[in-house]
């Protein structure tokens, strides 16, 4: 069995992909069997939420985006609130993007200072997300004391010297479908890298399908694409992968177990 450590199940298109119920069922039977549904702001996160409550498979975060940047300021008691529902297992998705949105770099910065303290509020684990902005994030965990929560950082596409830092500060390293593309060769190389301990699986859906859906809209039924990748890089099976990715995944949010 599979976990999609990180999915966007209220961003998906049903006429393209059908509801939510259809959705999940799908990847119920390609064995996927939890569901971690992200919030991207705190306006939106009455639809994350509902999401949560109709499935017990689905679990969510609370947090804004660091490129919702008309959002990006943090109301930290109404992030707090959100947070202590007892469905939410994690805050976030926060981070610093720097690839899409320099200009407000500093408002960014403030932002995953605030979402690092409120998961040490609430006591629980963060999710990151980071491109071409590895020092400042790493500066900002240390800073803020993000290990005594520990995370995730998601979708990674950074440097294997990142990767390493962040697993030594107690965070996961999650991978994408784009793992699966032609153009990430440096990106595999980094997956092999690191700890089968430390690793989870995600689509980031409805974006990023994984080879051979490209073109598609993404689902977590693909989540499984990107398991059968990282099985061929570390000369695995995939019933191997997804037993270790799984019980990573639990290792981090245990009250999933159940």
């Amino acid at each position: 069995m599979l976990i999609d450590s990180h999915c966007h199940l209220d961003r998906l298109n049903e006429e393209s992909s059908g509801d939510t119920n259809t959705i999940l069922n799908r990847a119920r039977a390609a064995g996927v069997e939890k569901f971690l549904c992200i919030a991207t702001n705190l306006d939106g996160f009455d639809a994350v939420i509902d999401i949560a409550l109709e499935h017990n498979d689905v679990f969510c975060s609370a947090g804004v985006h660091p490129l919702q940047k008309h959002q990006v300021k943090v109301d930290y008691q109404r992030l707090i609130q959100q947070a202590r529902h007892e469905k939410v297992i994690a805050v976030g998705e926060t981070g610093l993007d720097y690839y899409y949105s320099p200009d407000n770099a500093e408002l960014q910065r403030e932002s995953l200072t605030i979402h690092i303290q409120a998961a040490r509020e609430v006591n629980k684990p963060l999710i990151i997300h980071t491109r071409d902005a590895q020092q400042d994030t790493l500066s900002i965990i240390r800073q803020e004391k993000a290990q005594s929560v520990g995370g995730i950082l998601h979708c990674f596409t950074e440097s294997f010297d990142m990767a390493k830092e962040a697993v030594e500060l107690g965070f996961y390293i999650s991978f994408s479908g784009i793992l699966t593309f032609k153009t990430a060769q440096k990106l595999r190389e980094v997956a092999k890298a690191i700890p089968l301990d430390r690793i989870l699986v995600e689509t980031d859906c409805p974006w990023l399908a994984p080879v051979p859906f490209r073109g598609k809209e993404n689902q977590p039924a693909y989540v499984v694409e990107v398991a059968k990748q990282l099985a061929e890089l570390h000369n695995l099976s995939y019933e191997d992968i997804a037993q270790q990715t799984t019980s990573n995944f639990y290792q981090l949010f245990p009250q999933c177990a159940s």
